[in-house]
């Protein structure tokens, strides 16, 4: 396998899968996104999104989401554990928060990053809508709010279970929240999660 990495969230959020599910030893190449190697030819060969990271297998295939890749690793590494659920009922309710999130807080919050702080940079790249940045943004910080509410009395989402959907979430809030879009002080048990989530080794992956 070799793993295609980069700067930026979507990357950390498989790093820190990994670091989490126990996975080592996967050759890594860096992908200069900032000077636009994943918009090259060579690049968008292997992924056309254009995008980072993705994973080659052994066998040629590229996987190119990182819940994709997420879930395959979860599925091929050591056994004992799991991050997605070791029960139909537990692998749905993951997926459930897993899709929550990234449509209405990750989607907002990277696209109102995309169309402000970083439109020089995207521009050129995808269709940016300046005008919507702070609504964006403002939707993101609405459904974490939602979010806090049904948080009480949970470690973590999905419970006393940490998973993908713990990851996800994770990743984006942190680095988003030095550019620009920081947590409401006021979500008291989101900022409590966020807390233990950083304390994890993995949040340094």
């Amino acid at each position: 396998m070799l793993f295609y990495d980069s700067v930026g969230p979507n990357p950390k959020v498989v790093r820190v899968f990994m670091a989490e599910r126990g996975i080592s030893g996967i050759p890594t190449e860096t992908v200069d996104i900032r000077g636009g190697v994943n918009r090259q030819p060579e690049f968008l060969a292997r992924n056309p999104s254009g995008q980072c990271p993705a994973l080659a297998l052994d066998n040629g295939l590229i996987l190119a989401e990182i819940t994709a890749i997420c879930e395959y690793l979860d599925e091929v590494g050591p056994a004992g554990m799991t991050l997605i659920g070791a029960t139909p009922e537990e692998r749905a309710e993951t997926r459930m928060w897993m899709r929550r999130i990234d449509l209405n807080i990750l989607e907002p919050m990277a696209n109102g990053f995309r169309f402000a702080e970083g439109l020089k940079m995207f521009q050129n790249r995808l269709h940016c809508i300046p005008q919507a940045a702070d609504d964006l943004k403002a939707t993101a910080q609405e459904k974490l709010t939602w979010l806090d509410g049904l948080m009480a009395g949970k470690t973590y989402i999905c419970g006393d279970r940490l998973t993908l959907a713990d990851i996800l979430l994770f990743v984006f809030v942190d680095f988003f929240a030095g550019i620009k879009q920081p947590l409401n002080e006021e979500n008291k048990n989101i900022l409590a999660w966020y807390g233990r989530m950083k304390a994890r080794p993995s949040a340094a992956a």
